[in-house]
């Protein structure tokens, strides 16, 4: 059954990029010129794995003063590798944003009892990074949580990464698992307040067999080799896209608590430019205070990205010590109404020991209004349907959050 699904699923989104190539409405503009009125831009932003994340408002000026002070190689002279060179570096990109958020839940409980629906303000995010390349095929990033709470201030990302060609490319370091198609996605990119329950508690977000010194994010320290293989079509795209790696399983900014590393890795296949097909895998052991408990799991899925249409299913399994099981799955679809207006809808499930009575199922409705390039106002409604609950399963909430780069 869940092979038909999949087979549903890929010719449901080779149908949706068919209709978003001719989805495209001209408007007549004050000039009398037709332009398109669903075009967000001439080329699908890149999303996803190692995406660009473009500067904001203050550190856009930052980068440009650095790119201006910094001297530049002449592109004729032959690289020197040496201690003593300082050329052939790029100037540092630095970026930033905020993300906040206030959220209304109309139940709730307390030690298995009910209780008052909840309402507060948080500040979701507040990051820092900054990125650059050495000899253009050397790069570096360095990414910072600095929002209290627990586990407090501390890095997300680090690595260094080298790639002379697009086939291959070598990174150690720190930064996302490569499972599922969601998790390496930006939270400004995501396009509901919120990853999915697949991705939190089966990609090492919070993960579903014990918390990863808090939220991870679905990132490890380890290494890692990937590349993009065999274009095709006139446009040249890329048919394959491949990641494996090897990671310690303990989350981030720890060191390995058992000595025996997680191997995960994925296979995508690209048939027509942005509608990409994949399957991931991932065996290895995590220690949470001094168990050790075992993680075997896949993941299968297809996601579609282009002139501002997305559509991205995928289904996780997981299998563990003790019998442990559990299973979810997602679909989510974006359509553009105008430049600035983006709506989205999803279906987000998952079920404990892989039963409907241990089963969270999510629907939503998330309105995104991005008015520039640097700030987005994001309106969710959740209808949540909790079995776990020991009553009350259907209860609402109510997102409400900003996006600032800076």
């Amino acid at each position: 059954m869940k092979h038909y699904y999949a087979l549903c699923l890929a010719y449901g989104l080779f149908s949706l990029s068919a209709a978003a190539d001719n989805a495209e409405e001209a408007v007549t503009t004050s000039e009398g010129v037709e332009t398109p009125a669903l075009t967000v831009s001439p080329e699908t932003p890149a999303v996803g794995t190692d995406a660009p994340e473009p500067a904001g408002f203050l550190t856009g000026m930052l980068n440009s003063s650095i790119e201006k002070a910094m001297p530049q190689a002449d592109p004729a002279e032959k690289p020197v590798f040496s201690r003593t060179t300082t050329g052939w570096a790029s100037a540092p990109k630095f970026g930033g944003y905020i993300i906040g958020k206030y959220d209304y839940t109309s139940y709730s409980e307390q030690n298995g009892q009910p209780a008052p629906g909840t309402n507060s303000f948080s500040a979701r995010l507040i990051r820092v990074y900054v990125d650059g390349s050495i000899f253009k095929d050397f790069k570096y990033r360095l990414q910072v949580e600095l929002q209290g709470g627990t586990p407090g201030p501390h890095v997300k990302d680090f690595y260094v990464s080298w790639s002379h060609w697009k086939e291959l490319e070598i990174k150690a370091g720190q930064f996302k698992r490569a499972f599922t198609f969601e998790n390496p996605y930006n939270p400004w990119d995501v396009g509901v307040g919120d990853y999915s329950q697949l991705v939190k508690k089966l990609a090492g977000f919070s993960d579903y067999i014990g918390n990863e010194a808090g939220n991870t994010g679905g990132r490890d320290i380890g290494v890692q080799v990937a590349g993009d293989a065999f274009p095709v079509g006139q446009d040249q795209h890329r048919l394959l896209h491949y990641q494996l790696g090897v990671y310690n399983g303990q989350g981030i900014n720890n060191t390995d608590a058992n000595n025996q590393k997680d191997v995960i890795g994925t296979l995508q296949v690209q048939p027509i430019k942005d509608l990409y097909v994949g399957f991931f895998g991932w065996t290895g052991n995590a220690t949470y205070s001094g168990v050790t408990v075992r993680r075997e799991r896949y993941a299968v899925g297809a996601k579609y990205e282009h002139n501002g249409w997305s559509a991205r299913a995928e289904y996780a399994h997981h299998s563990g010590t003790a019998g442990s099981r559990a299973d979810a799955w997602y679909a989510t679809v974006g359509v553009p109404c105008t430049p600035w207006l983006k709506v989205y809808g999803k279906y987000d499930v998952f079920r404990k020991q892989a039963s409907w009575r241990g089963a969270t199922s999510i629907y939503s409705i998330c309105p995104n209004f991005q008015i520039h390039k640097n700030l987005m106002l994001q309106l969710q409604y959740n209808f949540v349907n909790d079995r776990t609950k020991t009553s009350h399963h259907n209860y609402s909430q109510l997102w409400v959050e900003t996006y600032v780069r800076f």
